[in-house]
């Protein structure tokens, strides 16, 4: 999300601009669409993308990004979130023929101080990551199984479940604080951030826009950009510790997450490349409201990007991305597609000092 234009002028030496978007995680994103705990969790793959370790310009800078999405999966994510929603008596061994199908739309705001005085040899800066919009899940299918009773004895259950739920709200709140340090064409940055649960959110909701509980994610990412060429390369390696839902007494295990893109700059406006994501759970989740066991998600993703970036005034530019992921390879987790469009306002790269000429007599 950040764009970088280089200023070929004689005498001088190229310029990187980027738009500070704050390459943050949106980790509230919602019951409807991602997993650990009934296919959720804290981490949004695709979020990072192209140029996510390039420098940015020092100061304010704001992104607002329209997410749209629409997820389904089978049994075992339908499964696990019956037993969430505490649709699944407890004495039940149950089996659950089902499908989930869930759309989201929502709207993240994103302000980002990037600042001057340099942090370890560094670039600091700071994001808050706030959203709003609208989650619609369906839950349909047939809950069959045998029901133990007092003396110990069962009976045959047998049940047709369709569920539907729609939540409108705001989601959590995530801030960040990242790191950047330019060597030539060689970027490399560190970031810290975590989830503060203060959105959306009920146990015994089918949709939410919260998660439910906090966590913290830290990473490191790397960043090839030549601004002769216009090639540049970026991936972002991430990790999640998630603590424990106290409505439900469950605690996903720890995941891991990488984000990437590559992409060609055509002109000093024009950006067009690729973008994916790996995501797998690699502990298991616990708790004594962990009923489905130790639950391990995954997902990958891949689609196209197209970014532009263009003046808005002799202090600021602006940056429009659009980019789309579709989903395959998952597990105990949703899978689908999804697209982001980014309109960010930054500031603008300082002209370069004018050529001095020296004359001879």
């Amino acid at each position: 999300m950040t764009r970088c234009r280089s200023e070929r002028k004689s005498g001088s030496r190229p310029i990187c601009k980027t738009i500070g978007v704050a390459m943050a995680t949106i980790g509230f994103l919602s019951d409807a669409v991602y997993a650990d705990e009934g296919g959720v969790s804290f981490w949004v793959p695709g979020f990072f993308g192209s140029l996510a370790a390039a420098p940015q310009q020092p100061g304010w800078s704001l992104a607002n990004v329209y997410y749209h999405t629409s997820v389904s999966a089978g049994g075992d994510v339908a499964s696990a979130r019956e037993f969430r929603i505490g649709q699944v008596p407890a004495n039940l061994s149950a089996r659950l023929n089902a499908n989930v199908n869930a759309t989201g739309d929502l709207g993240f705001v994103i302000p980002t101080y990037v600042f001057a005085t340099p942090v370890l040899g560094g670039q600091a800066s700071a994001s808050l990551v706030g959203a709003y919009g609208v989650v619609s899940t369906n839950l349909a299918g047939q809950l069959s199984g045998n029901l133990t009773g007092p003396g110990g004895g069962s009976v045959p259950f047998m049940r047709s479940d369709n569920f539907s739920d729609t939540t409108l709200g705001f989601g959590d709140l995530v801030p960040q604080f990242a790191l950047r340090w330019n060597a030539g064409l060689n970027n490399y940055m560190t970031y810290i951030t975590g989830d503060i649960p203060v959105g959306a959110y009920q146990s015994n909701r089918l949709s939410n826009l919260g998660i439910g509980h906090g966590a913290i994610d830290a990473g490191g990412g790397y960043t090839y950009f030549n601004p002769a060429t216009g090639h540049e390369f970026s991936g972002v390696l991430g990790f999640t510790y998630n603590f424990k839902n106290t409505a439900t007494q469950y605690q996903n295990g720890v995941d891991l997450h990488f984000d990437w893109g590559a992409s060609q700059f055509l002109t000093k406006q024009v950006q067009v490349g690729l973008v994916g994501y790996a995501y797998k759970e690699i502990g298991c989740d616990s708790g004594s409201g962990d009923r489905v066991g130790c639950f391990q998600s995954q997902v990958f993703g891949i689609g196209p990007q197209f970014g532009y970036v263009f003046p808005l005034s002799q202090d600021l530019q602006g940056y429009i991305n659009v980019k789309a992921y579709g989903e395959f390879g998952n597990s105990a987790r949703p899978a689908g597609w999804n697209t982001w469009l980014t309109f960010a306002i930054s500031p603008a790269a300082a002209a370069p000092p004018p050529v001095r000429r020296v004359i001879t007599k």
